[in-house]
């Protein structure tokens, strides 16, 4: 006679080293693939860019009145970078904020670059760059008559 026997069923877990193992590969896979998102960007970032974009207006401002010229603070909006005119450096912004200029039309260089224009009585063309990143932003604030360059949230 044929005796059947009958498997015992057991049920099998997993052990702690393969649970140890994908612990480690799940690591490993987020090591490589957050940096690629780019956290999100923090307030101090945005009010240190806007304070930056600040002080290249104010460099402009004051180098027209002491050259006694028009002196122009360019903005690459996509390039995400500013220039003044006589300086040699170009500043860099963070590539995870979201800049948008408001200026005369005549200043726009293109679709994604424009300047602000400081005249040598100290006077501009006005204007306004926001510096945003999701829902905050800050405004870089530019007063056609008299130049000034106020930061306001």
């Amino acid at each position: 006679m044929v005796q059947i026997r009958h498997a015992r069923r057991r049920s099998r877990g997993m052990t702690l080293l393969e649970i140890l193992i994908v612990l480690a590969l799940m690591a490993i896979a987020t090591a490589f693939v957050f940096p690629m998102f780019g956290g999100p960007v923090s307030t101090s970032e945005l009010r240190a860019s806007a304070r930056s974009l600040a002080a290249g207006l104010r460099l402009a401002r004051s180098e027209a009145v002491s050259r006694r010229r028009e002196t122009f603070l360019t903005l690459d909006v996509e390039g995400k970078r500013f220039k003044v005119d006589d300086d040699p450096r170009e500043h860099t912004l963070p590539k995870r904020v979201e800049l948008k200029l408001f200026t005369a039309q005549n200043d726009l260089v293109g679709d994604k670059v424009g300047a602000i224009r400081f005249y040598p009585d100290g006077g501009s063309n006005g204007g306004r760059i926001t510096v945003a990143a999701g829902t905050r932003k800050f405004d870089v604030d530019v007063d056609w008559l008299t130049g000034r360059v106020a930061i306001t949230d």
